[in-house]
């Protein structure tokens, strides 16, 4: 698919935006390979297939679904939230961009997991190509059985009373 000058400026911000700045002695980058278990490398290309998803979420015209993979780097991103809300959004993307994650019902998962297809769909439509099957599996698995990652658990340490 040919894009729009439109589209084609929004792409080169999103390219040109980092997630990490200079100076952090944990940088964005390290910090979701350590929380992952990920190499910086597959870290790397699992942030540039982020970047590509927002572009999509922009774009489209659909709601897009993103892989477990991708999910992990936009949850770490939304607690960077000046990065997320005050330059990303903003001056990247030009709109805001929230997360709408499942209830857990099953009607839900069906509508999601057509949004994944979908979005699977524009991903070839805009970017000439099938996605690496190693972010983003197929439809019905997101991420193929043999090449899981660890996710987060982002309530695994123990509340505490404050009294």
């Amino acid at each position: 698919m040919l894009m729009s000058p439109e589209n084609s400026q929004l792409y080169q911000r999103i390219q040109a935006f980092s997630l990490d700045k200079k100076d952090e002695p944990l940088s964005f980058s390290k910090r979701l390979a350590k929380e992952n278990q990920w190499s910086l490398s597959y870290t790397e290309r699992v942030v540039e297939e982020y970047k590509k998803f927002t572009f999509l979420a922009v774009v489209t015209g659909h709601t897009v679904s993103p892989s477990k993979a991708v999910d992990q780097v936009w949850h770490l991103h939304l607690t960077y939230t000046r990065s997320y809300w005050q330059e990303f959004c903003p001056h990247i993307l030009q709109m805001s961009l929230h997360h709408e994650p499942s209830g857990g019902a099953l009607a839900e998962e069906v509508k999601f997991q057509d949004c994944y297809e979908q979005t699977l769909r524009s991903y070839e439509a805009f970017f000439g190509e099938m996605p690496p099957s190693d972010i983003w599996g197929k439809p019905m698995e997101k991420l193929p059985e043999n090449d899981r990652r660890k996710t987060i658990n982002i309530f695994q340490k123990k509340l505490v009373k404050l009294i």
